[in-house]
C-alpha cells in the first residue's frame, strides 16, 4: 500500500505526539518518585550523620533551625518545624540535657519559653554545616552553575503551586 506525502506526513506527525505523550506522562510519573527517593535518601543520609555525634536527624532540625532563629517559643518552633509542640518538647528535653540548648523566660510573658542555643551548640552545629556542604557537593556533582539554579528554581515554582494550591491545609504551608 502506498502513501501520499501527505499521508505519511500525518502519520509522523500522529506518532510522535502519541510518543510525546507517552514519554511525558512517564516522566510525571518519574519526577514525583524521583523527588520523593531523593529526599529519602537526602534523610537516610542525614540520620547516619546525625547517630555519629549520638543525635537524630530531628535534634540536628532543631539546633540549625535555633541557629537560624534563636529565641523561639517551643510551639513556634512547631509550627515552623510543621509537628506537634510535644514532639518538640522532648526532643528540647534531650537536647537541654545534653547541654546544647537551654530555656530562658520569656520578658514579657512568664509562661511562655525561649529556646536558645548554648556555645556547646556550636561543634555540632559546625559539623551539620560542614556534612550540608558536603552533602550539597556530592548531588550537585556533574553539574554546572547554571543547572544548578535551574534546579532550585524550578524546585522552588513547585513548593510554591503546592503551597498556594487551594488543596493543601493551611497548616502545610
Amino acid at each position: 500500500m502506498f502513501l501520499h506525502s501527505g499521508q505519511k506526513a500525518l502519520r509522523l506527525i500522529i506518532s510522535r505526539l502519541i510518543i510525546s505523550r507517552v514519554m511525558t506522562a512517564a516522566l510525571d510519573r518519574d519526577l514525583l518518585f524521583l523527588l520523593s527517593d531523593v529526599g529519602r535518601l537526602v534523610r537516610i543520609q542525614a540520620d547516619r550523620r546525625a547517630r555519629e555525634d549520638g543525635m537524630t536527624r530531628a535534634q540536628w532540625v532543631i539546633l540549625a533551625r535555633l541557629e537560624r532563629m534563636g529565641g523561639l517559643s517551643q510551639k513556634e518552633l512547631a509550627d515552623a518545624l510543621e509537628v506537634e509542640p510535644i514532639s518538640v518538647g522532648r526532643l528540647i528535653d534531650r537536647l537541654q540535657a545534653r547541654g546544647l540548648v537551654e530555656r530562658r523566660p520569656d520578658p514579657t510573658d512568664r509562661r511562655i519559653w525561649r529556646l536558645h542555643l548554648t556555645p556547646a551548640a556550636a561543634p555540632i552545629l559546625e559539623r551539620i554545616a560542614a556534612y550540608r556542604a558536603e552533602l550539597h557537593d556530592r548531588i550537585t556533582r556533574g553539574l554546572d552553575h547554571e543547572a544548578v539554579v535551574h534546579v532550585v528554581e524550578a524546585l522552588l515554582g513547585m513548593k510554591s503551586q503546592l503551597l498556594t494550591d487551594e488543596s493543601v491545609p493551611d497548616e502545610a504551608a
